[in-house]
C-alpha cells in the first residue's frame, strides 16, 4: 500500500473513530454535530454512528468494535491531520445539497412579502364552522341528530312564548336509510315572515337575541343555521321551511341553502303551499324539515331522553314524538299557565369590561358623560353618576367624545369597579318555579314507574291532592315518593344576574342500586354532554351526602334511589362552548349550586330520618301485637293468676309499652 493511500485510510478511520478533530471543527465554525459511536440514529440501512458537518454526512456500515479500536492504537500513526486537509479527504456534495443542508431555499420557491399577500383572504363564519362542526356540537352522527331536534326545539319554544302561546311541538324523525334521516319539527307558535326565512335559516350568527340581556334558549345566532349547514353538508340536500303567521295569509315554503363561502342565503324555491288541508286549517306556525346524515340511537344520550327532560323543565309545553320503529310517545302539558315573560335589562356597569366600555363611548353621540351613565346602564341613577365621574375627576357635562380622546376611559373604568351599587334587576329571569319543578318530577317519575309517557295536569293533581305536604320541610310525600324543589334568590356573576334551581325526587320507582341520575338544564334547556366538564356535575359531586344519611363514595355520586334536577336561569348563561354543553366553573354559580343542594339535602335528610323512626315504630309495634299475649299467658302459668288479672296485666303492659315506643 502506497504511503498516500496508508495515510488517506488512517485520516478516515480517525474521522469514523473520533470526534476529536471535529467537535474542535464544530466549537469553531458552530454548524456541525456530531455523535458518538454506537449512539448514531438508525435508518434501517446499518447501526452506528452518524457524523455531520455542514454538508458532510458520514455513516460507517458496521459499529467499530473495542478490539477493532485497541488495534487501531496499537499501530504507529501519524498525528491527526488538520480539519482543512481531512475535509479535503471526504468526498464533496454538489452545491444544492450544500445549499438545502445550510437552510437555503430554492430561489424559484421562495416567496416574498408581496406574493404573501395576494394568498391572505376573509375566512366567514360559515366557513369557518363548517371545517370546525365540533364546535358546534356536531361531534358524531348521533349527536348530529340530537343537535338537530334540540336547535329546532328550543327556537320553537323560544317563539311560542314570546308570543304568548301554550306550546305543542310535533318531532317527527323519518329514516331514509341506515344512515340518513329526516328531522321534522313543527310548532303552533306565531310563524316567521317570509323575508325573514332565509336569514333565519341560511345564515350563522344571525338573529335577534344576541344584543338582548334576557332569558331565553338561544343566544348565539348560530343553532338552527348551523343544522342546516351539517345537512346541507353531509346530504346535499337543502333545509325546508313552512311557515304561516296567521288566519287569512298565505303558508309559505322556501328551501334554501348556504353558501359558506359567503355566509349568504342561497334559495332553492320559493312556493305558496296551497291545497293543503292541514295548513289551510291551521292558525300559525312553522315546520322545519332537514335532511342529514345521521345515526339513530336510544340511551341517555338519545332524543327520547332529550325530549323527556324537556318535558321536565317545560312543563307548561305538551310535547308528541315519533321516530323509526319506535311507539309514538306523548308529553301531556303539567301546568296550564306560560311562565312570567321576562323583561330587556341594561347592562350593569360591574358587568362591563375597559374594552366594551370604550365602544359604548364611541358609539354614543350628543351625550355628556352624565347622561351616558344614566342612560346606557342599569342601576345607575343621577347621583350615582355623579359620584362615578367624581371619582374618576370628569365633568358631568364632558362630552362622551371628549374622554374617549383623551384617553380617560380607564380612570372611568376603575371608577366604576370602585364605585358600590345595587344588583342588577332580576326581572329578566324566568325560573322555573320550586312548585311546578316538583309537579313535574312527580309526571316523569310516576309516569316512567307506570310505564307511560308522562303524566297530563289533572292526574297530577289527583296526586297532589293525595300526597302528604309537609310545609316545614317544603315537599310532599306521595307514598313512598318524595319530591322537593327549591329556587335560590337572584345572584349575580360578571354583572349578569342568574338564579339557580334544584329539584329532587327520592324513594319509590327510582333504582335503589344505582347511581343517583343527575339532569342539568341552563334557561330550560337540557344538558345531555360534557358532564365531568360543567360546574353543576363538580356541584353535586362535591356535596357531602353522608351528612345526609345518603350512601356515596368519595369522589362519585350518591348511591339511592334519587333523581336530581339542576337548572340555572340567567340573561347570559356562561356556556364553556358554543355546543351549549356545560356550564362555565364561575365561583358564584358554584356557591349558589352549592347553597341550593345543601338545601334540598336537608329536606331529604328529615324526610328520611322520620321514615327511618316510623318504620321502627311499626316493627315494634308488630313486635308487641306478636308477643303480648304469650307472655301474658306465660305470666299466668307462672304467677297463677286467674283470666281477670291476666287480661288486666295485659292490657297494662300493652299501654307501657305503647307509651315507651312513641317516647
Amino acid at each position: 500500500m502506497s504511503p498516500a493511500r496508508t495515510e488517506s485510510a488512517a485520516s478516515s478511520k480517525k474521522i469514523r473513530g473520533s470526534a476529536g478533530p471535529i467537535a474542535a471543527a464544530d466549537e469553531s465554525h458552530g454548524r456541525g454535530t456530531v455523535q458518538a459511536p454506537g449512539r448514531g440514529k438508525r435508518n434501517g440501512k446499518g447501526n452506528g454512528a452518524q457524523l455531520e458537518f455542514g454538508a458532510i454526512a458520514e455513516r460507517p456500515d458496521k459499529r467499530p468494535d473495542k478490539r477493532s479500536a485497541r488495534q487501531a492504537e496499537a499501530k504507529p500513526s501519524k498525528a491527526p491531520a488538520p480539519v482543512a486537509e481531512t475535509l479535503e479527504l471526504m468526498p464533496s456534495e454538489p452545491e444544492p445539497a450544500k445549499e438545502a443542508a445550510r437552510g437555503k431555499r430554492k430561489s424559484g420557491r421562495r416567496l416574498d412579502a408581496v406574493a404573501m399577500a395576494t394568498k391572505q383572504r376573509e375566512i366567514s363564519i360559515s366557513e369557518f364552522f363548517s371545517k370546525n362542526r365540533h364546535l358546534l356540537g356536531f361531534d358524531n352522527p348521533q349527536k348530529a341528530l340530537l343537535t338537530t331536534v334540540r336547535e329546532a326545539v328550543d327556537n320553537a319554544l323560544d317563539a311560542c312564548e314570546e308570543a304568548g302561546i301554550l306550546p305543542r311541538l310535533d318531532i317527527t324523525i323519518f329514516e331514509v336509510n341506515e344512515d340518513r334521516y329526516i328531522v321534522s319539527v313543527e310548532d303552533n307558535g306565531p310563524g316567521i315572515v317570509k323575508a325573514q326565512l332565509p336569514k333565519i335559516f341560511g345564515k350563522l350568527l344571525y338573529g335577534s337575541k344576541f344584543h338582548r340581556l334576557k332569558q331565553s334558549r338561544g343566544q348565539q345566532g348560530i343553532g338552527i343555521s348551523a343544522a342546516s349547514m351539517y345537512g346541507q353538508l353531509t346530504t346535499g340536500r337543502p333545509v325546508r321551511i313552512t311557515s304561516k303567521i296567521g288566519t287569512g295569509h298565505e303558508s309559505h315554503r322556501v328551501e334554501l341553502q348556504i353558501d359558506t363561502a359567503k355566509n349568504q342565503p342561497v334559495v332553492v324555491s320559493d312556493s305558496v303551499v296551497t291545497g293543503d288541508a292541514h295548513w289551510d286549517t291551521v292558525e300559525s306556525g312553522t315546520l322545519v324539515e332537514i335532511e342529514l346524515a345521521a345515526s339513530f340511537k336510544g340511551g341517555h344520550h338519545g332524543v327520547e331522553s332529550y325530549l323527556r327532560q324537556t318535558a321536565l323543565a317545560n312543563p307548561h309545553a305538551e310535547i308528541h314524538y315519533l321516530a323509526p320503529r319506535k311507539q309514538p310517545l306523548h308529553f301531556p302539558r303539567v301546568v296550564a299557565e306560560l311562565p312570567p315573560e321576562p323583561n330587556e335589562i341594561k347592562p350593569h356597569p360591574h358587568g362591563v369590561e375597559i374594552g366594551l366600555l370604550m365602544r359604548m363611548l364611541k358609539e354614543v353621540r350628543g351625550r355628556n358623560m352624565r347622561q351616558f351613565l344614566v342612560q346606557s346602564f342599569s342601576r345607575v341613577s343621577d347621583k350615582t353618576a355623579v359620584a362615578i365621574l367624581e371619582r374618576a375627576q370628569i365633568a358631568p357635562s364632558t362630552s362622551t367624545a371628549e374622554v374617549f380622546r383623551e384617553q380617560q376611559v380607564e380612570a372611568l373604568y376603575r371608577a366604576i369597579q370602585g364605585t358600590k351599587l345595587m344588583a342588577p334587576p332580576s326581572s329578566c329571569l324566568a325560573p322555573i318555579g320550586a312548585e311546578s319543578i316538583q309537579r313535574a318530577m312527580l309526571a316523569l317519575v310516576v309516569a316512567s314507574e307506570q310505564g307511560g309517557d308522562g303524566l297530563d295536569g289533572e292526574a297530577v293533581d289527583q296526586i297532589v291532592e293525595q300526597a302528604e305536604v309537609d310545609p316545614e320541610v317544603g315537599g310532599m310525600d306521595t307514598g313512598g315518593l318524595f319530591v322537593t324543589a327549591v329556587t335560590r334568590p337572584p345572584s349575580v356573576y360578571r354583572g349578569n344576574p342568574f338564579a339557580v334551581e334544584v329539584g329532587i325526587a327520592y324513594g319509590k320507582g327510582l333504582p335503589a342500586d344505582q347511581l343517583a341520575r343527575v339532569f342539568r338544564f341552563a334557561n330550560r334547556v337540557p344538558l345531555l354532554y360534557q358532564a365531568s366538564a360543567c360546574s353543576m356535575t363538580k356541584s353535586v359531586l362535591q356535596t357531602a351526602w353522608r351528612n345526609y344519611d345518603i350512601q356515596q363514595s368519595r369522589g362519585a355520586l350518591p348511591m339511592a334511589p334519587l333523581v336530581i334536577m339542576l337548572h340555572i336561569a340567567s340573561a347570559w348563561v356562561p356556556y364553556t362552548s358554543e355546543s351549549k354543553e356545560a356550564i362555565a366553573h364561575y365561583p358564584e354559580i358554584l356557591k349558589e349550586l352549592k347553597l341550593a343542594l345543601q338545601e334540598v339535602g336537608r329536606r331529604l335528610a328529615i324526610h328520611v330520618r322520620r321514615r327511618r323512626r316510623a318504620a321502627d315504630e311499626e316493627k315494634k309495634q308488630r313486635y308487641i301485637q306478636k308477643y303480648i299475649d304469650p307472655i301474658g299467658e306465660a305470666l299466668q302459668e307462672i304467677l297463677k293468676l286467674s283470666d281477670k288479672q291476666v287480661a288486666t296485666t295485659v292490657e297494662t303492659l300493652r299501654d307501657v309499652l305503647e307509651k315507651s315506643r312513641k317516647l
